[in-house]
């Protein structure tokens, strides 16, 4: 199997949406930036790269076998083997991942586009078999907390992470909100349908609310979300964060 060193890598952890492991031209100074000595690239079919890229789901025994400690950080002078990391790859598509010793795809990273050029070229040269995943696939399904990647299309880093934290916003609403609040902040929104608005259950109201501020996003949605996070230490702390990460781009 190929490998390729010195793989510069920015892993975001937990994630369970492609969207939201950033490719390189988003990457920021303040993200954590790690050199792996050595990495494995291994060939994998759509279906696996799809699985690894947007799920938490267990990666198939055989995969994990064939990569065992054969990637390392470089740490000072010298070399520590990860247990099971590697580059995946389709032919056309990257993505590196890091299990931290368990057999989930805990952490993943996008490559410079240097390195991804280099992992295509060495698996394109490889004559080993793709690695697949026959067990039955269950469509995923997508939520308030997990949007659809449509909802997420054509978006920069920091205009996902906002809309990402108006629909937590929206949830919380869902689950705490009163009617008459839930109608406020609709009506906030939509200020033009007002007597509409006020004719509508708390339940109605949020399902219409999500249903529009999730297609796209604009100064609208900036200004709904600034608003709407006024109070909350929680989602201040959030919205707080994420401007100062901005700063440091």
């Amino acid at each position: 199997m190929a490998r390729i060193r010195d793989v510069w890598v920015n892993w975001f952890e937990g994630e369970e949406n492609g969207y939201n492991v950033c490719p390189f031209h988003e990457w920021r100074s303040d993200d954590r930036i790690e050199v792996l000595d050595i990495v494995e690239v291994i060939k994998v079919t759509d279906h696996l790269y799809l699985q690894l890229e947007n799920s938490l789901d267990t990666i198939p025994q055989p995969l994990l076998e064939a990569v065992y400690r054969k990637s390392a950080l470089r740490k000072n002078m010298s070399k520590l083997p990860l247990d099971y990391c590697f580059i995946a790859t389709n032919g056309t598509s990257t993505i590196i991942v890091d299990t931290l010793g368990y057999e989930t795809p805990v952490r993943k990273s996008r490559l410079t586009p240097r390195q991804e050029k280099l992992a295509l070229e060495a698996s394109e040269q490889s004559e080993d078999p793709r690695f697949g995943d026959e067990r039955e696939v269950e469509e995923k399904e997508y939520h308030i907390l997990s949007p659809h990647p449509e909802y997420m299309q054509g978006l920069t880093r920091k205009e996902r992470q906002l809309k990402q934290l108006l629909f937590m916003i929206i949830d919380q609403l869902d689950t705490s909100g009163q009617d008459a609040e839930i109608r406020y902040w609709y009506t906030e929104w939509s200020p033009e349908n007002y007597m509409a608005i006020q004719m509508m259950s708390g339940d109605e109201a949020l399902h219409e609310l999500f249903k529009e501020v999730r297609v796209g996003w604009g100064k609208d949605h900036y200004e709904l979300c600034e608003a709407m996070v006024k109070g909350q230490p929680f989602f201040e702390k959030l919205w707080d964060m994420q401007h100062e990460s901005e700063m440091h781009k």
